[in-house]
């Protein structure tokens, strides 16, 4: 990717993010987009969001393989990893080789091994003093994100957290926890659709994803909608 093209393509993505600031997006389908640019901009294998689900218990809301998933999930059942420690102390983690930290974190770099990641960016999803989760990239080679390029991820997760609190400037904290919960059911219908397709249609479930995605975005409906549908059985791809 050249330099021009590269830079036409991070604008465009705070473009797309700034268009989510209006009552009523999809926040699912707002941190799908995130992710997936952001292995394309950053030379990244993969990437997920974690986020608080409003007990303080984070949850693995987007990524953009099943292996990304399952290892943001790790983390949350050991309790430990870069993408945990970004959420919790709000600073951004690097790690540019798992194999230099098993002893910090033993389980999470054996996992990471296994599934053959060998780098890991982590930074927080927050403002000011909230955080409510993390944005994650990982890597198949060793190596860290440069400045500049951590510069950008940060900004990014920025706007996307703006877009998340942003109706906490004209309404109660309650309605901003609703949205966020909201999120999160959509996530476990969504993980169900995927599912569900994945079986009828004898794919992968990162194929199955990508089929209920292409659906959504061709018939210009809401993912959570379109994976609620595939659900009751008022669609069938």
């Amino acid at each position: 990717m050249t330099g021009s093209t590269r830079e036409a393509q991070l604008l465009d993505t705070f473009v797309t993010l700034a268009d989510t600031l209006v009552v009523g997006f999809d926040t699912i389908d707002l941190l799908q987009i995130l992710v997936e640019r952001c292995v394309v901009l950053f030379d990244a294998t993969d990437a997920g969001i974690m986020l608080d689900n409003g007990a303080g218990e984070l949850e693995v809301i987007a990524s953009t393989s099943e292996r990304s998933h399952l290892i943001g999930l790790l983390q949350l059942g050991a309790g430990e990893g870069p993408c945990v420690e970004a959420y919790s102390t709000g600073r951004a983690v690097s790690v540019s080789d798992v194999e230099q930290i098993a002893d910090r974190w033993p389980t999470f770099a054996a996992r990471s091994t296994e599934s053959g990641y060998a780098a890991v960016d982590a930074v927080p999803l927050r403002l000011r003093d909230t955080a409510l989760g993390s944005l994650n990239l990982f890597r198949e080679a060793p190596g860290a994100l440069n400045p500049d390029d951590a510069s950008a991820v940060q900004a990014l997760a920025d706007v996307a957290t703006i877009s998340i609190l942003q109706e906490r400037a004209v309404r109660q904290t309650d309605v901003a926890r609703d949205q966020l919960q909201r999120a999160l059911d959509s996530r476990v219908i969504i993980e169900q659709a995927k599912g569900i397709v994945s079986y009828t249609r004898d794919v992968d479930m990162d194929d199955a994803f990508k089929l209920i995605r292409d659906y959504s975005r061709s018939n210009r409906r809401r993912l959570s909608d379109v994976a609620a549908a595939v659900v009751d059985r008022s669609i069938r791809l």
